[in-house]
């Protein structure tokens, strides 16, 4: 199983903003949009960080509500992790375990092309393990 697998089952629509928006934005985008993260992009496109619920909370517990005035370029994650759509589910799983944060943007040729969370690897894994458990069953009827 493959994030591009993922990426046509669940779409490639990624939520994006520029690095001078407002915390205060992003926090209405988000909630809008029932999201955990958005990606923040330069103007060619490319990938300049990430905006996640943890760093907002961070940038609100630094300066309080002042922070939501501020850009967001001053409470993103910047390098950013990204993957490509033939990583499997169970390396992009490794990634977001050893780096400890839940979006993975996904880029193809240096363009951002899909986000990947790790609900939709869960939920990715589970499906595999139940197929997996199924046929052993079916195996196991017709021995």
């Amino acid at each position: 199983m493959t994030v591009r697998a993922i990426l046509e089952d669940k779409g490639r629509d990624v939520v994006t903003m520029r690095p001078d928006q407002s915390l205060a934005e992003a926090t209405r985008l988000m909630a809008q949009r029932r999201i955990g993260a958005v990606v923040v992009t330069r103007s060619d496109g490319r990938t300049a960080g990430i905006l996640s619920e943890r760093d907002i909370v961070r940038a609100l517990a630094e300066a309080g509500a002042a922070a939501l005035d501020k850009p967001v370029s001053t409470a993103m994650t910047v390098g950013v992790r990204v993957c490509r759509e033939s990583h499997t589910v169970n390396e992009v799983m490794e990634m977001m375990t050893h780096g400890r944060f839940r979006h993975l943007p996904v880029e193809g040729e240096g363009q951002l092309v899909g986000i990947v969370s790790i609900g939709d690897v869960v939920k990715r894994r589970i499906e595999a393990v139940e197929r997996e458990a199924e046929q052993i069953r079916e195996y196991i009827a017709t021995a």
